[in-house]
């Protein structure tokens, strides 16, 4: 019995160091720019980890969208989610998406992760039909990107 409640507590320790440092570092993620010519906004760790992936550093211009809102239907049901950054580019007529993920263990979650991206994407779809959709992970343990879906 005694295993059993610390197992739990345990549990509910993790998961709340988890939402605390997901929080944290969503806010600081939130307020960085990469800008090569007025200069690079935000905590100095996170930008040499974002310039260290050259293909992440889209994600973070001054243009790039942050926290995205985004709702409508999905199977005749009502979605409303939050995309962490996106880029709209008119000209080639594209949208790319990242969300950020903490875990260490990318298979954990996949198939969870996947059907949220995929929500991203057709929530997307629905607003700009005719513009081609991308959505990825940043993995924040690695600053990798892991591509998800495509549109």
């Amino acid at each position: 019995m005694t295993q059993k409640l610390t197992d739990f507590l345990n549990s509910v320790n993790n998961k709340q160091y988890a939402t605390q440092t997901g929080t944290r570092i969503h806010a600081l993620l939130r307020n960085i720019v990469i800008d090569d010519v007025r200069g690079d906004v935000g905590d100095a760790d996170i930008i040499k980890n974002i310039r260290n992936a050259p293909d992440l550093c889209k994600y973070f211009c001054a243009t790039a969208k942050t926290e995205v809102p985004i709702a409508g239907f999905i199977n005749d049901v009502f979605v409303s989610r939050r995309i962490d950054r996106m880029i709209i580019d008119d000209t080639n007529k594209q949208i790319c998406f990242i969300d950020y993920k903490s875990d260490t263990d990318k298979t954990i979650f996949a198939d969870k992760y996947k059907k949220q991206l995929s929500e991203y994407a057709l929530l997307l779809r629905s607003a700009y039909p005719n513009y081609k959709i991308i959505g990825a992970i940043l993995w924040l343990h690695d600053w990798q990107i892991q591509q998800i879906v495509s549109l």
